[in-house]
């Protein structure tokens, strides 16, 4: 079958399963099996593929149809201009994500010390670290399995400024760090049920559930940060769309100043920072 022919019909099969990317996920299922770039679908539409190459194309089309998410069909993803594996043992780094590295890329200097509470696949750590000079960063994750997997990310990044340990918040964290960040499970229990499949049904739910509320991590995590941090370090946390308000309380009744909500590029409330004193 040509390129364009079975492009069209992973197109439409996608379509039909209420995929809502489905000409885009479609052409990049097609490009990882194909070896090929976006141009070769417009300039080489007419190119056989082999037997080998259909079966596998047809195969991870149906996979997706059944709401496996493209991430984990194709074993990685973009994220702030990096290439991280993933897989159904971490959370698949998002979009949104990228505001809460920005936004602690703009408060790092040189040499500075980074904690990432609930590190997943490591890609805010990595990615800080891979932006910025000299500074070292320590991952923590409750999760060996995906500590497993954050650990591939730094050895394919080369990043050797990077360690990673099995830890249940601050369990097993020694030292100060100028930073610490994290991207909580904030997910209220009652909400998880009503996600869109690829998250509901793949993400790890302990990556989702931030119990009742949706506020226990960020109560357990800000209680104690404080002890880990110098005078004038800074706390980031990414936050749910309608919990800036919330979270800014929480941080500013445990000590912190200079309490700040920054907005995504839709308007809606995406993280919060704060300095200790």
């Amino acid at each position: 079958m040509r390129y364009q022919e079975i492009y069209r019909q992973g197109v439409y099969a996608l379509e039909r399963a209420g995929i809502e990317e489905a000409a885009l996920d479609a052409r990049l299922l097609l490009e990882d099996v194909c070896g090929t770039d976006r141009t070769a679908l417009y300039a080489h539409g007419e190119q056989e593929l082999t037997g080998g190459q259909e079966e596998r194309y047809l195969e991870k089309i149906r996979h997706r149809a059944e709401r496996i998410p493209l991430q984990h069909i194709l074993g990685k993803t973009e994220f702030m201009g990096l290439t991280f594996k993933v897989n159904e043992d971490v959370l698949c780094p998002r979009p949104d994500t990228e505001i809460l590295v920005e936004e602690v890329l703009k408060h790092l200097h040189d040499g500075m010390r980074i904690l990432d509470i609930g590190t997943g696949s490591g890609c805010i750590l990595l990615s800080l670290l891979h932006y910025s000079n000299d500074c070292q960063g320590v991952g923590v994750d409750i999760s060996e399995k995906a500590l497993q997997v954050a650990k591939e990310n730094a050895e394919k990044l080369s990043a050797d400024r990077a360690s990673f340990i099995r830890s249940d918040l601050f369990g097993g964290v020694e030292g100060v760090f100028e930073i610490i960040v994290s991207n909580p499970p904030y997910i209220r229990s009652s909400e998880i049920e009503h996600l869109m499949p690829e998250v509901r049904d793949h993400d790890p739910r302990a990556a989702l559930d931030g119990r009742e509320d949706g506020l226990f991590f960020y109560r357990e995590i800000t209680k104690r940060a404080k002890e880990y941090l110098p005078g004038g370090g800074m706390l980031f946390y990414e936050i749910g769309y309608d919990q800036g308000e919330a979270v800014s309380r929480i941080m500013r009744d445990n000590g912190f100043r200079e309490v700040e909500i920054i907005k995504d590029f839709s308007g809606l409330d995406r993280v919060v920072s704060g300095t200790a004193y």
